[in-house]
């Protein structure tokens, strides 16, 4: 069974970056599309971006746009989320999740994913 690991998570000040690291062990992710997702404290799991199986298209939530980018390594079965000019919102828990279905597409609600990583926690101060 594949499982998802995150990391890169960390403590940064406003205005930083930071680049979070989804990395797949136990089989292959690169025929599948991928997403990030986060969870503050007290709300609940919400989108951040996706990417489609070979990368082709991407797609990021609003509030990111132009701050965060998505990528994806298949060949070594790793997906990617560059965060530049954080802010102190975008502090939460950092999922990445595959979906173990052969999608054309990327997926942006959480019920299309299959399998989730641990997450890894990202703060930033003000």
């Amino acid at each position: 069974q594949v499982q998802l690991v995150e990391s890169g998570g960390g403590l940064v000040q406003a205005g930083g970056s930071l680049r979070l690291s989804c990395a797949a062990s136990g089989g292959t992710v690169s025929k599948y599309p991928m997403g990030w997702f986060r969870q503050s404290p007290g709300k609940e799991r919400e989108f951040v971006a996706a990417i489609s199986w070979n990368g082709g298209r991407t797609y990021h939530t609003d509030s990111v746009k132009g701050r965060f980018t998505i990528s994806r390594d298949n060949a070594k079965d790793t997906m990617y989320l560059q965060m530049n000019s954080l802010k102190p919102e975008d502090t939460a828990v950092y999922y990445c999740a595959f979906a173990a279905r052969l999608y054309s597409d990327y997926r942006t609600r959480a019920h299309d994913y299959d399998y989730w990583g641990q997450g890894t926690l990202v703060t930033v101060s003000s």
